[in-house]
């Protein structure tokens, strides 16, 4: 065989690997595409399959999201989440209820470690970036709660002073952006920030105020010196970024349980209780998805 015969010989063996390499890469890269696109489609059909809904919630959170004496789950978003799981599976008990801290309700959707994330969501713009929001059940604005002896009654009053906050709220935004001059006191879990009010390990503490007002309410010493802070938020259910399928269920959902005023059901179960007649329904709650 004389050189030139060998030289082509080489070209052509390696043209042929080249199209047979861009081939598999080909195959390779639509079969990750398409592993990709049935791994990110934790669609209702899919939940329906599973025969279990898994919902995020709080576990320290009363009266929203708390675990009982008896190792139940109870609370406002709980009675929520069961009435989600009893319409989409057609009982209530088929539901997971994986308990999340604050910081962690995005990464546990973006992970797919829950379908549903219940756990007093504030709907935020940053937040929309990163998650999708179904219709809002309820209202919310930013409060802080101090000791009665020693009320805080206005943000200048927190100046040089710290102030609690729990990481991964609306309330840690607000002050890190607006009242940077405040010393934040940051803690993982709710129980372990109002632990530290007690302690006096700050002079204050901001959470959502529907929390704060109830928690008040138990703890005599006490008191919401700032109801409202910043603009009035809702809260609402949220899933992971893109997956229409399952938002468009909750969302159609939420417009009918609005016939029954499901909702306003729920407030009477498990926040009326609480709050007594010292709160208005109709300033938190809201019906069908509709402001």
């Amino acid at each position: 065989m004389n050189v030139r015969k060998i030289i082509a010989l080489v070209f052509g063996t390696l043209f042929l690997v080249g199209i047979l390499a861009g081939c598999g890469s080909s195959t390779s890269t639509d079969a990750k595409q398409e592993g990709t696109q049935t791994a990110n489609k934790s669609s209702v059909e899919e939940i329906k399959k599973r025969g279990t809904i898994k919902i995020g919630i709080f576990g320290d959170k009363p009266p929203f999201g708390f675990v009982d004496a008896n190792g139940k789950n109870q609370g406002f978003d709980v009675y929520i989440a069961k009435r989600l799981a009893k319409d989409l599976l057609g009982d209530e008990n088929k539901i997971e209820f994986v308990l999340l801290e604050p910081a962690s309700r995005v990464e546990y959707l973006q992970t797919n470690k829950v379908d549903i994330v219940l756990a007093n969501f504030t709907v935020t713009e940053e937040r929309k970036q990163k998650v999708d929001f179904a219709h809002p059940y309820m209202k919310v604005a930013i409060g802080v709660v101090s000791a009665k002896d020693a009320p805080i009654t206005s943000v200048e009053q927190l100046k040089g002073k710290k102030l609690i906050i729990i990481k991964g709220t609306t309330a840690e935004t607000y002050f890190t952006k607006h009242h940077p001059e405040v010393e934040l006191l940051k803690f993982d879990q709710i129980t372990q920030a109002f632990e530290a009010l007690k302690d006096k390990r700050g002079v204050a503490l901001s959470q959502d105020n529907t929390l704060l007002f109830a928690w008040a309410k138990e703890n005599a010493g006490f008191t919401v010196g700032i109801s409202t802070l910043g603009s009035l938020d809702t809260i609402a259910p949220a899933v992971k970024k893109g997956n229409k399928d399952l938002l468009d269920w909750i969302n159609k959902d939420i417009e009918a349980l609005a016939k029954e005023n499901f909702i306003h059901k729920a407030y009477e179960a498990t926040l009326k209780p609480v709050y007594g007649d010292s709160i208005n329904p109709e300033d938190i709650v809201i019906e069908g998805g509709k402001l």
